[in-house]
């Protein structure tokens, strides 16, 4: 311990009260913010990538509840799971689900950021955390150039530090407002892997093919950078 003379002081965050102030509000998490967590998975997952779950920071002394779907194929997970919830009266009323996967690892504040950008960005009804493909040359998971009127998912390169619009994201760490799933508009089933002579595609993009017609946006909040594992090489990527 280094000498020195003590006096009693009013704390950091108090000295510091009006970036402190703004902060607490920015942040969004004094507001209402429930949160049904979805997690596809088969019978175990990765050591490390539990770690990583383990260290998430929710928004504090607000609702959280796990879901955890075993041994189902990704998108009838993911669609049971959000029927499931809006059929409950309590969860039905909650903010959000985070969609979570047993392969990606999320930073320990990545949720505290979504809701903060969710916040902001009312006009979104879904953000994903920035992550990319497995392997060499991998590709990053903001899918469309919204510039382009042509409704596409071609792979964007990622804008540091921002709230990246994009046309589809992934679904391995992603926000979602619960109140979208309540439009009787949109497709049913909400998420459907394809793989018939009809086209191959991924359950999110399956997803958002629909949803963009009905007006709801999708982003990428590149700040929030997400790992994705491989157990099979031990590589983060």
């Amino acid at each position: 311990m280094t000498a020195q003379i003590v006096t009693i002081g009013v704390g950091r965050h108090n000295e510091a009260f009006d970036g402190s102030s703004t902060r607490i509000i920015e942040g969004a998490s004094w507001k209402r913010q429930n949160i049904i967590v979805l997690l596809p998975s088969a019978a175990t997952i990765a050591a490390k990538v539990a770690l990583s779950h383990w260290n998430m920071i929710f928004p504090p002394n607000n609702g959280v509840y796990r879901m955890l779907c075993l041994g189902m194929e990704v998108g009838d997970a993911y669609t049971q799971a959000i029927q499931a919830a809006l059929s409950e009266p309590t969860l039905s009323t909650w903010q959000y689900f985070l969609t979570i996967e047993h392969d990606n690892m999320p930073p320990s504040d990545g949720i505290l950021k979504l809701v903060e950008s969710m916040d902001k960005h009312q006009e979104l009804s879904a953000i994903s955390g920035l992550y990319w493909t497995k392997g060499e040359g991998g590709v990053p998971q903001i899918w469309g150039d919204v510039s382009d009127p042509v409704v596409n998912f071609r792979p964007q390169p990622p804008h540091p530090d921002t709230v990246q619009e994009c046309y589809g994201i992934g679904m391995g760490f992603a926000l979602w407002r619960v109140s979208m799933f309540k439009d009787e508009k949109l497709r049913k089933p909400w998420f459907k892997t394809m793989a018939s002579d009809q086209g191959v595609g991924t359950q999110d993009l399956y997803f958002w093919a629909d949803a963009r017609k009905h007006g709801y946006r999708c982003a990428v909040d590149t700040r929030v950078k997400v790992g994705h594992y491989s157990i099979s090489d031990d590589m983060v990527w």
